[in-house]
């Protein structure tokens, strides 16, 4: 048994701990998390002969979707490596994408200075949506205000909510996504609850929010499970789990090309995402999310254990940089620095507390798992 910094125990193979409240792990020390990767997670995972049959046979399909069309397919572009790797990716396998980036007010100058990068050298059309900061900003405050985990709902949910929307009123059948097994295979439940969930954003928002969502569009739990993906037929697509992907060497290989530069940690496109992930989530909850990423390329063998309990151990922060992102959030929210702090040390809150779509979900899953009892009938949903 090994135990982290405050006696957690860490899984023997893979780095997640005991800040899994629903972690388990078995006589060997290894968690449900590398049982459910081997078990479930690995069959849908091709890095291999089989993945590149199995996209060419995808991209036929987009192709064919796309033909007499002007775009073939959509792409969300964030300016992260998953998907500025992905675009140059549909470049070589010549797909016609339009790209969407959704500016919610927080891209770094690095972002803006990598999506130009990428859409320059793709020659790729490039559609920017820039959201209502006063309504970020409120939503976002709501957030803060509300004391629950995930605070980059406000961003997640319009980002996906517009690239999918955008899909269906322009006849875009496949939607293409950075989204992959190799670096995002595991993900503790009890941590998160879904973006998507606008029940649970209009519930938050309703109770601490103080201007009302004119401009910021939703995707209802029907069009998000049912209408877009069973009768518009919108279909989402992970190339990078048909190839072998490497993060370390697809940023290699966009340096190369495109002259991309490196953020220096997760999610560093996003000035609000940098200071979630890397500050309020271990101060409120507890919750490293290096952890996930890291235990993620263990399974899928991108780094060695070893490696990972070495990136475990370097601070998230250096206090120079953390005074200066701490400035940066409060001034753009429009409050005091002491006034951040106070939020980020209030209570904290479950997602369960506010309306959500927990009961409409198991509905669904429980009718999935009846109609799949049907002898040759498999049911899946885009998402």
């Amino acid at each position: 048994m090994e135990s982290g910094a405050e006696n957690y125990q860490i899984c023997s193979r893979c780095v997640m701990d005991t800040s899994d409240p629903q972690i388990n792990f078995d006589e060997n020390g290894v968690c449900n998390h590398c049982f459910e990767f081997d078990s479930n997670t690995a069959k849908r995972w091709f890095p291999n002969d089989e993945g590149q049959v199995l996209l060419e046979a995808l991209l036929d399909d987009i192709r064919r979707s796309g033909r007499n069309k002007e775009y073939d397919c959509i792409i969300g572009l964030s300016g992260g490596v998953d998907s500025s790797y992905l675009a140059l990716v549909m470049k070589d396998f010549g797909l016609r994408p339009l790209v969407v980036h959704v500016d919610a007010g927080w891209n770094s100058e690095l972002a803006v200075f990598n999506i130009e990068k990428v859409v320059k050298y793709c020659e790729y059309d490039l559609h920017t949506h820039v959201m209502d900061w006063l309504e970020i900003r409120d939503l976002q405050l709501a957030y803060l205000r509300a004391g629950v985990a995930n605070q980059d709902v406000a961003q997640d949910h319009a980002f996906f909510a517009t690239l999918y929307h955008y899909a269906v009123q322009n006849n875009i059948k496949y939607v293409i996504s950075g989204g992959n097994i190799a670096t995002e295979s595991v993900f503790p439940m009890s941590w998160h609850h879904s973006a998507m969930d606008a029940i649970n954003l209009r519930a938050i928002h309703r109770k601490f929010g103080s201007r009302p969502l004119i401009h910021y569009k939703t995707i209802s739990f029907f069009q998000y499970y049912f209408y877009y993906p069973f009768i518009k037929g919108m279909t989402v697509i992970r190339p990078l789990n048909f190839m072998p992907y490497n993060k370390r060497h697809a940023l290699d290989e966009l340096k190369e090309k495109i002259g991309y530069k490196e953020y220096g940690r997760k999610h560093g496109e996003s000035r609000f995402t940098k200071f979630f992930q890397n500050y309020y989530l271990p101060e409120k909850f507890n919750q490293d999310k290096r952890r996930p990423h890291l235990a993620s390329q263990i399974l899928s063998g991108d780094v060695t254990r070893d490696e990972a309990l070495a990136e475990l151990k370097k601070p998230l922060y250096d206090d120079v940089e953390l005074r200066e992102d701490i400035l940066f959030v409060a001034k753009k929210l429009g409050i005091t620095p002491e006034e951040l702090d106070n939020l980020i040390k209030a209570e904290s809150h479950e997602y369960t507390e506010y309306s959500n779509w927990d009961s409409r979900y198991k509905l669904m899953s429980d009718a999935k798992a009846l109609i799949q009892r049907v002898p040759g009938l498999r049911l899946k949903s885009y998402s």
